[in-house]
């Protein structure tokens, strides 16, 4: 496809079925990226040497590259905080139960799969959301400007997501949070879909208070209100309240040319594989209405 960016999709919002997402990615979508999260029912942090090199073969015969290591690094409490109400508790969250302690080994071993798969970024957060990061923010952001230190020296970015569950969940915040990271391989994975969570207009309200080049990555879906009103809930791409043909034209012009991976969250259609094909067309229509495809 003839695009100014990389446009993928996220392998898990498909099927855990990684051949299956694959064949989907790259035949029917016709799509050259893709971004990996989890397959098999494991998270990608704890695919096994064979497992690894089943995926990259698949992923060579399809002919499809890696837009990035779609990590759970750093989605976790902060120590010492109040737990924060979106700490998964008794869940997981894309098969990843991993714990504070384990998390310089989660940066090591995504490190290490950046590099097996080809791609120089690795996605994280900054810890699950809390009432009042004040007492704790310098700290975190400490903690991400030691971990983009230690990528640099593998010549990887990592990619700070804003995510509504954790301490960076909007446009502004994420502003704020690039503000206090200063290094040059942290950027940030902007997810519109995320900001609407929080109430934040993306685009243009969002968006325009980023230093846009510093976008590294872009998560696609949509979402809009609840019948009731009350809160937000997904949507298939444009069948939602974000302005996508304004986002993909304002990213084409800042000259942005990494990934718009699509990551469906939405359901409607009944199932992963199905609500990704929706979701995917309506993601399809808004690029070639914003001249980016």
């Amino acid at each position: 496809m003839n695009s100014p960016f990389r446009i993928a999709v996220i392998n898990d919002e498909i099927s855990q079925d990684f051949a299956r997402a694959v064949e989907i990615v790259s035949k029917e979508f016709g799509l050259e990226w893709i971004e990996l999260r989890s397959m098999w029912n494991k998270n990608i942090v704890r695919l096994d040497s064979n497992e690894v090199a089943e995926a990259r073969r698949l992923l060579e015969r399809a002919r499809l590259r890696v837009t990035d290591i779609a990590s759970p690094l750093f989605k976790v409490d902060w120590p010492g905080a109040p737990q924060s109400k979106f700490s998964p508790k008794k869940r997981d969250t894309f098969n990843a139960d991993f714990t504070f302690e384990q998390q310089d080994e989660v940066l090591d071993r995504c490190l290490e799969l950046a590099r097996a798969f080809n791609t120089d970024r690795v996605r994280l957060f900054d810890f699950w959301r809390l009432e009042d990061p004040a007492p704790y923010r310098a700290a975190i952001d400490d903690k991400l400007r030691k971990a983009a230190e230690k990528a640099a020296r593998r010549d990887i970015i990592l990619l700070l997501e804003n995510e509504h569950e954790c301490n960076t969940g909007t446009g502004a915040e994420a502003a704020r949070t690039l503000n206090a990271v200063k290094a040059p391989n942290f950027m940030l994975n902007w997810d519109p879909g995320n900001a609407t969570m929080l109430g934040e207009t993306p685009f243009p309200d969002g968006f325009n208070k980023l230093p846009h080049h510093r976008i590294g990555h872009v998560h696609c879906k949509d979402s809009q209100r609840k019948s009731d009103g009350k809160g937000v809930e997904w949507a298939a791409m444009g069948g939602g309240v974000i302005d996508w043909v304004g986002q993909f034209r304002a990213l084409k012009n800042a000259n942005y040319h990494f990934a718009v991976s699509l990551e469906t969250h939405w359901r409607g259609a009944g199932s992963p594989e199905q609500s990704s094909r929706e979701s995917w067309h309506g993601m399809r229509d808004q690029l070639q209405r914003a001249g980016a495809l």
